[in-house]
């Protein structure tokens, strides 16, 4: 029974944006349709364990929960026109059509779903974390601590932001070359939070979800197409070009983490990188300022150029970071500084300025922070500190796989410091 629903959750990771979305285009009101795709989860939740997981699952979960809706709207014939305006007017009202177009493609619904949650009528907060709740299936908790925020205040937004795309009826829909500026920044940030949970995921027993990675930087390569003129599509979708190219690198056999310094580099996808490097060229070439996503996409390059882990050009890495650090400040940025500055010029340098970054009470309940100054600690032979703060930071995270890794971690430093002590 367990392993059904450990299942069916990774189902739903899977398909819960497409269901969101789709259901989206037919009743014109996220709220309903996230309850709606909800509803059909709870019927699986009910039925599956019992009759066994269908071949197709995400089909499977469109049917019912269209079928809800069409239920939902003939009990509700009292409600205002928009809804009776798309009881006749969607393909809701048959089974024939209802099961017709399942297996095909979903188009762009997912893009223009992302559209409609990035409209300006929404506060940037709102904007990205009703569509990370929506499309990447974070929970509110999930939400705030990418934020670094309180989870009350995430739920509020959330409520708040599918209260307003309904009452100002917002379309569903990519809007016209003319709206498109005005939205894009969000939609870039939403897509990038989105592969970074694909990434490294926030928590569960994963810690890459390669599906999420590949439908954002599917959605950014449709970006690039509709705005081939605006560089930090290019800077984005080269950023996620060249992480992917690891994707397959940084989990082992059984599925624990591999960091970047010890993944096998001839593994990495050359094809990937290649066309990574192509779309920094194609947003250094349009002659602007770099921004954030070329920022980070230029540091992902030099990763990607060095052959071995000793080939790094750390101290051209920790230079963008301080540019990038400039650009758009941040603790999480400047943890990153750190890191580089550490590998470029020495430990003692990067915990300098972790021991700044201590004092930032956004950082509090941030397990990379404990987890980086474990890792200097270590090599500055602290190692009694250093297990410290890979228990803390092991306390701190969400994901199985990130804790696991932690804990092993401490236990080594533990084992080092007894080393050492013997040696004195």
């Amino acid at each position: 029974m367990t392993s059904v629903k450990r299942t069916i959750d990774a189902i739903w990771r899977i398909e819960s944006p497409k269901l969101i979305a789709g259901l989206t285009r037919m009743v014109r009101d996220v709220g309903l349709a996230e309850d709606l795709a909800q509803d059909a989860l709870v019927i699986a939740l009910e039925r599956w364990p019992e009759t066994g997981i269908p071949d197709k699952p995400g089909a499977w979960l469109m049917t019912t929960a269209k079928r809800r809706a069409i239920d939902l709207l003939r009990r509700n014939k009292v409600l205002d026109r928009k809804v009776e305006e798309v009881a006749r007017t969607t393909v809701l009202y048959t089974e024939d059509d209802v099961d017709q177009g399942l297996d095909g493609e979903i188009g762009d619904d997912i893009l223009r779903l992302i559209f409609m949650t990035c409209h300006p009528v929404l506060s940037r907060e709102a904007r990205i974390a009703l569509t990370l709740r929506l499309l990447c299936g974070l929970t509110t908790d999930e939400i705030a601590r990418a934020f670094l925020a309180a989870e009350s205040t995430i739920a509020q937004r959330i409520v708040r932001a599918k209260r307003t795309l309904n009452a100002e009826k917002i379309p569903f829909e990519v809007p016209e070359r003319s709206e498109l500026k005005e939205r894009l920044s969000t939609v870039l940030e939403v897509i990038y939070l989105m592969f970074n949970e694909g990434y490294t995921a926030t928590s569960g027993d994963d810690w890459v979800r390669p599906l999420l990675c590949h439908e954002a930087l599917r959605l950014g390569r449709v970006l690039a197409e509709i705005s081939p003129e605006e560089p930090e599509v290019h800077g984005l979708v080269a950023l996620m070009e060249i992480q992917s190219s690891r994707l397959k690198t940084r989990v082992g056999q059984d599925g624990e983490p591999v960091l970047l310094m010890d993944q096998n580099r001839s593994r990495w996808d050359q094809l990937l990188i290649r066309r990574g490097l192509a779309a920094l060229k194609r947003s250094q070439s349009l002659g602007q300022p770099y921004g954030p996503y070329s920022l980070q996409a230029a540091i992902t390059a030099y990763h990607a150029q060095a052959l071995t882990p000793a080939d790094t050009d750390w101290p051209r890495i920790a230079a963008l970071y301080e540019a990038l650090a400039r650009l758009t400040p941040s603790p999480i940025v400047e943890l990153n500084r750190a890191v580089a500055i550490s590998m470029a010029f020495g430990p003692a340098y990067g915990l300098q300025l972790l021991d700044e970054l201590n004092m930032d009470s956004t950082l509090k309940d941030y397990h990379l922070l404990p987890s980086v100054r474990g890792d200097l600690l270590y090599k500055l032979g602290r190692c009694d500190e250093a297990r410290t703060e890979f228990e803390r930071a092991a306390a701190l995270a969400k994901n199985e796989r990130e804790r696991s890794l932690l804990l092993k971690r401490a236990a080594d430093s533990q084992s080092k410091a007894a080393e050492l002590e013997v040696e004195t």
